[in-house]
């Protein structure tokens, strides 16, 4: 197992599977767990992604927003334990382009996303994941 800096009770946790992808994949669900989890408790980190219009950011689109967000958590924590699920994959590799394509209208079409802290972080994930993704598809599913 690659991770032998950490403790074996957090090894443990980690995906079986061979390679970084699968650690990436439970990491970045994580992360996406603990910001939707956030926007049930505040609105600030809503409004800093959405903060060319914060007075749209609602408690509903922020609720809305942290649902959408913990699904495409829960997708990518399943693909991370079975990346060799075909259809699994393509689902996790789909939830990056929606990201992608949400944040970047957002931003580009919309104009209710403004280029700063809160934005960075979505589209470097998405943008670093689906090329991964893309990658390494035929070694995962051994095409």
């Amino acid at each position: 197992m690659a991770a032998t800096y950490l403790p074996d009770s957090l090894v443990a946790l980690l995906p079986p599977q061979t390679g970084i992808l699968p650690s990436w994949l439970a990491f970045i669900s994580l992360v996406a767990a603990g910001n939707s989890l956030q926007t049930f408790a505040t609105l600030k980190a809503t409004k800093e992604i959405f903060g060319n219009d914060p007075a749209q950011v609602t408690w509903l689109h922020s609720h809305t927003f942290g649902t959408w967000t913990f699904l495409s958590a829960a997708i990518r924590a399943y693909c991370a334990y079975n990346p060799g699920n075909k259809e699994l994959y393509d689902l996790c590799l789909l939830s990056y382009w929606l990201a992608f394509a949400h944040f970047g209208s957002e931003w580009l079409y919309f104009g209710t996303a403004k280029f700063g802290r809160g934005l960075i972080g979505p589209l470097v994930v998405s943008t670093a994941s689906i090329v991964w993704m893309t990658m390494q598809r035929g070694y995962y599913l051994g095409l």
